[in-house]
């Protein structure tokens, strides 16, 4: 029933849409368009205003048939960089960008998929459940856009976001929360030349502190990583300063919790050492989830995999997604896998087939007619 030409063709269109992070205005504004002309109820919040975007949160609702339990189909507009001026390319059931960009299928894949699905509900008049939408901005940016979504909106208990890389059929049931960990390491300036001895060396109490930590793999569901470490000064200069920022990610609470403690740990004992001094901000970005293999909504898109004919394969993120912010609103969300590959690169693809099942999925999960 999916209009596989029609699909193909909004998915181009929608690609070719500049959004990157914070610029997701004129996504919003053709979504908006396409939900109205489907029939929805459709309005906008001031997301935007508050996470320096020029766009907004783009909700939905499709009435149904209110013997069924509503459900609320989600995915982000906005791209990562290099994200503007995207040009396709259709070969051999592969889309992919001319190079110099991603696609943007990461997650453009998602809101066409919904997109279709409500079209073909609409032009078939299909009995279907109560639907309803959240087209999200900046979660490329830490999930801005649904941190300040208002989820009281919605009659909605549970949730999908597809937002995955996988085959269709692919179901992150299970992600990490993460700890942006932020330092300041303050020691004392010197000549280096002439009076090392009356400074503290920031690099070297910085440096100390890092190389105690326990970082990379820590154990199958948590993760801690240094990215950045900036001190920059003139050689005959004893360094008075050092920033440093990393993260902590595991699905356990306990564990995230106890690996950002051991890394603050370890800064405050360096700094203690060399006698610098240590701002540390340790913020929590967003929280982990896990839902039970047998949970209804589980059972719910292992029902709709099996209509369409495709398997379902559970796994566990190792990233965030909005689900990590719906789930501690009120929502119990699952994330499903569109078929992007090779995501937040200028390699980025994704096949026709995938986009087409993407479809198939949403449609099969709104309606028992599918």
């Amino acid at each position: 029933m999916i209009n596989q030409e029609r699909l193909l063709k909004t998915f181009l269109e929608y690609v070719q849409i500049d959004s990157e992070t914070g610029n997701e205005k004129n996504m919003g504004e053709r979504l908006i368009k396409d939900l109205e002309a489907l029939g929805c109820k459709v309005w906008k919040d001031d997301a935007g205003e508050k996470i320096e975007s020029n766009g907004f949160n783009v909700y939905a609702k499709l009435d149904g048939d209110d013997s069924m339990e509503p459900l609320l189909f989600s995915a982000h507009m906005d791209t990562v960089k290099p994200g503007n001026g995207v040009k396709p390319v259709v070969a051999d059931g592969i889309i992919k960008s001319s190079g110099d960009t991603i696609l943007g299928g990461d997650d453009k894949s998602g809101v066409v998929g919904i997109i279709e699905a409500l079209s073909v509900v609409r032009e078939k008049s299909m009995k279907h459940r109560p639907v309803e939408v959240l087209f999200s901005v900046s979660e490329e940016g830490g999930m801005r856009g649904a941190k300040n979504a208002d989820y009281t909106q919605f009659a909605s208990r549970e949730a999908v976001v597809l937002d995955s890389g996988g085959n269709v059929g692919a179901v992150m049931t299970a992600a990490p929360g993460q700890i942006k960990f932020n330092a300041t390491v303050t020691g004392k300036s010197a000549h280096a030349g002439v009076a090392p001895e009356t400074g503290i060396n920031a690099i070297q109490a910085a440096a100390a502190g890092i190389a105690a930590m326990k970082l990379l793999r820590i154990d199958e569901e948590t993760t801690a990583n240094i990215a950045t470490f900036k001190s920059e000064y003139a050689t005959n200069i004893v360094p008075e300063k050092a920033v440093i920022y990393g993260e902590v990610r595991s699905r356990s609470v306990e564990k995230l919790n106890a690996q950002a403690d051991q890394m603050k740990t370890c800064m405050e004992e360096a700094c203690k050492k060399y006698g610098a001094t240590l701002e540390l901000d340790l913020e929590t970005a967003y929280l982990s989830y896990t839902i039970a293999a047998e949970d209804p909504l589980v059972k719910k898109v292992e029902d709709a995999c099996g209509k369409i004919g495709v398997s379902m394969k559970i796994g566990a993120s190792g990233g965030g997604s909005d689900a990590n912010i719906m789930n501690h609103n009120g929502l119990k969300a699952v994330v499903l896998g569109t078929g992007m590959d090779k995501v937040h690169t200028t390699a980025e693809q994704i096949t026709v087939q995938n986009l087409n099942d993407t479809a198939h999925l949403c449609l099969a999960l709104m309606s028992p007619e599918a």
